[in-house]
């Protein structure tokens, strides 16, 4: 039987999942900027209580994002470190689609076509279309960094059927949803984790851990000091 192992640090939550001999054994807690310290610690737990090793799995999944800087770092950076050690091979899994999984197996076909909005901060979405096709995902639109007015113009376009994710509840009525079904929490995204990690598997796409690498979508998130002092002298100047 095939065992799977997965871990997502891509929102404020740490997740990680374990799928063996058809049981899958999961841990959801706090991560965010505690997910670079207990990360590995909660992996090596999870594997005890399942009752194996790393030399048991056969491949070790990771939410690639986009996502938290600091967890898509400690996601990767874990995978690659504990797959590079066993000899194993692993998973890069979207983020966004593991809500969209989520959604799926909570709702069902109410939300086979689901577009998943994400707060990124800085009052921007992470944000991705998916429909389901049989036992498969489809992309219908990758994921992207926008503005809410952006997403909208989209939407406006096009219409959406279900909208899940955290957007939902920090932008409210700025994001024109329209008659659209929502779900703006999840209630097990480990539990998701685990199915995409199996359905990643089922369908070839492990690779070399030396190929891991997490998706940001944002290319810089602080300004350095030399920047801060002269927005600051700008401001003093005007």
């Amino acid at each position: 039987m095939t065992c799977l192992l997965a871990i997502d640090c891509a929102t404020e939550a740490m997740c990680i999942a374990l799928s063996r001999d058809g049981r899958s054994f999961v841990f959801e807690g706090e991560g965010g900027a505690l997910a670079s310290a207990r990360l590995l610690p909660e992996v090596m737990a999870l594997l005890q209580s399942a009752g194996c090793t790393l030399n048991d799995i056969d491949a070790i999944g990771f939410g690639r994002g986009p996502g938290a800087f600091t967890g898509l770092r400690s996601a990767c950076s874990v995978a690659q470190g504990l797959a590079l050690g066993a000899g194993k091979p692993v998973l890069a899994l979207d983020s966004l689609l593991l809500v969209a999984q989520e959604a799926f197996d909570e709702l069902g076909e109410q939300a086979a076509d689901c577009w998943v909005a994400m707060d990124a901060r800085m009052d921007e979405v992470y944000a991705a279309h998916y429909r389901r096709d049989g036992e498969r995902w489809q992309v219908l639109a990758a994921p992207m960094l926008c503005r809410p007015e952006e997403l909208n113009r989209r939407w406006a376009a096009e219409p959406p059927r279900c909208v899940a994710g955290s957007a939902l509840s920090a932008f409210g009525e700025r994001l024109a949803t329209g008659a659209a079904l929502q779900r703006p929490a999840t209630r097990s995204r480990a539990a998701a984790l685990a199915r995409l990690a199996e359905a990643a598997w089922r369908d070839g796409a492990a690779v070399d851990a030396a190929l891991a690498l997490p998706v940001y979508l944002r290319d810089k998130v602080a300004q350095t000091t030399a920047e801060r002092e002269a927005a600051q002298r700008a401001k003093a100047e005007a």
